[in-house]
């Protein structure tokens, strides 16, 4: 077979034409007329630094011969025989893809999620957006799919185990994904499309012989000589266990506490928290195409800025191009906001997180005064804040979500903002923007909202990135608060061979939950991974 790894640029307009592309190539190549062309994409990204944007294509071009087939992962997942079972407390991205890769070896999944399933859960979403009704266990985080359902879809991860991120992309594409996921060097699914997906995945775990609880809570775990024999679920229904993969996600804090009362050893470990940044799309893609409209066949664009003007790390966090703002929520006291896009991405809005760093040692008893010392200035109650080492970041994240809720004073979903201007020139000059935030915005200084060292790195951010983005710090944008749930703050400590709980010897910590994981495709790596230490 005579292949060859070939890259080439091609304007927008031709990104789409075969032709133009085997054209190159016989160009690239010197081939005669006689040869054949068949190539396959390795990676396509647009490249927009120059006068005029460009797409970089990298192939791999055979000539004079036929483009292998390529085989699907899941057809080697046959009905399960094997009485062997491992018991997965989460239905997300890393639970999913732990059963998947169990299946495959053979292995029977039994899974509790607390959440309903993809399709069902819209109506709490519904609910949450129209009318500031939070369903603890079926929201924008919990349920089916994990909070990636409803959040984009992206697919880019920091992970370099490219083998192991085309296992992922293969079984999305083959699941429902659009094949250009498997060379997109940003890829994502969209919000409208991933439920279908995630639907398709059960429906593979279900007719292998695997099996799915929906609306069942882990509550408790029984332990006998340093292993889980029991787990417990919605406070009466016991299982015996043999395995157990805890895969619950960055936001099931009754987990962390469930935790700590039962003596499992956890940890501190750094996150972030900051807001969500939203402009009129039309401004950024101004900006980053030098161009205005953009032109048709150009997506919308993104944007990825880090600052270090501050004593810490100021970033940009899942943002979302022709996006929108949803309330993310997961207990009915408190203000989360967090960005998603469909799979087309024409909102007339770009939102973003912009987070400030949060590392261990921010977290100390002084910090809590200075909590209570914003709950004072806002006309609040202090509130005894219980300082236990290993929580203190979850209790942070507690107690400014609680705040963004309370000085709304109305009891809905409808979150603080102020336009990044007025947060840096202390001047108010107009009234907020519009918003893709439903519930709706009020305008509140954020300075009488987040702690000093918080406040001040992100000032200090959204200047800089003024200077990067023309119009980022201008009268167009506004943020709405508050975005904590980058990550978890907890993690759940295990051995980096066997994947087990470094005390609790059949207890394997899994995906963003136990802090090893940040996004749809990091988590499922991890949750492959446990798997395949399981079955090895």
């Amino acid at each position: 077979m005579n292949s060859v790894e070939l890259e080439i640029s091609l304007p927008p307009g031709k990104i789409d034409s075969n032709f133009e592309i085997i054209n190159q190539i016989r160009k690239k190549l010197s081939l005669k007329k006689s040869d054949s062309v068949n190539f396959r994409k390795l990676k396509q990204s647009l490249d927009a630094r120059g006068k005029s944007p460009v797409y970089r294509l990298k192939l791999l071009v055979y000539i004079n011969s036929v483009l292998p087939i390529r085989e699907n992962i899941s057809d080697k997942f046959s009905i399960l025989k094997n009485r062997k079972t491992v018991h997965i407390i989460g239905a997300g991205p890393a639970g999913y893809f732990a059963a998947l890769r169990l299946i495959e070896k053979g292995i029977k999944p039994v899974i509790f999620e607390r959440g309903k399933d993809v399709r069902t859960r819209r109506r709490d979403l519904r609910n949450i957006q129209q009318f500031s009704v939070v369903h603890p266990d079926s929201n924008y985080c919990f349920g089916e799919g994990g909070a990636g359902t409803y959040s984009d879809g992206k697919l880019y991860t920091r992970s370099d185990k490219r083998g192991e991120i085309y296992y992922v992309l293969k079984l999305l594409n083959e699941f429902g994904a659009k094949s250009d996921i498997l060379f997109e060097a940003h890829p994502h699914i969209g919000s409208n499309k991933l439920p279908k997906i995630v639907s398709q995945i059960r429906e593979k775990i279900l007719e292998c012989g695997g099996e799915i609880n929906f609306n069942s809570k882990l509550t408790d775990l029984i332990i006998t000589n340093g292993k889980i024999s029991k787990i417990v679920i919605n406070e009466k229904s016991e299982f015996q266990v043999d395995k157990l993969i805890l895969a619950t996600g960055h936001s099931a804090r009754d987990i962390y506490y469930l935790c700590q009362k039962l003596k499992i050893k956890i940890e501190q470990k750094p996150f972030a928290i900051g807001v969500r940044s939203e402009h009129p799309q039309s401004m950024i893609d101004a900006s980053m195409y030098k161009t205005s409209p953009r032109p048709e066949n150009l997506p919308a664009s993104s944007y990825k800025l880090v600052s270090h003007s501050a004593d810490r790390a100021v970033f940009s966090f899942c943002m979302c191009p022709g996006g929108l703002i949803v309330p993310a929520a997961t207990a009915p006291n408190e203000i989360v906001v967090n960005g998603m896009s469909m799979s087309r991405r024409d909102s007339f809005f770009a939102n973003s997180g912009i987070v400030v760093q949060v590392n261990t040692m921010d977290l100390n008893s002084q910090l809590f005064k200075e909590i209570n010392q914003l709950y004072e200035r806002n006309k609040l109650n202090p509130v005894n804040w219980e300082i236990n080492k290993e929580l203190m970041g979850l209790r942070f994240q507690e107690s400014l979500e609680q705040l963004f809720y309370k000085v709304n004073n109305s009891g809905s979903q409808s979150a603080p903002a102020q336009k990044i201007s007025t947060l840096l020139t202390g001047k108010n000059t107009s009234n907020l923007n519009p918003t893709s935030y439903i519930p709706g915005i009020f305008e509140y200084d954020f300075n009488n909202l987040l702690p000093r060292f918080i406040f001040n790195a992100l000032k200090s951010g959204l200047k800089e990135f003024g200077n990067k983005i023309k119009g980022f710090d201008s009268d167009e944008g506004q943020i709405i608060g508050i975005e904590s749930r980058t990550s978890s703050p907890v993690k759940i400590p295990r051995d980096k061979v066997t994947f087990k709980h470094i005390e609790i010897s059949n207890l394997y910590p899994c995906g963003e939950g136990a802090g090893y994981a940040g996004g749809i495709v990091s988590a499922a790596i991890d949750g492959i991974n446990i798997a395949d230490a399981i079955s090895s």
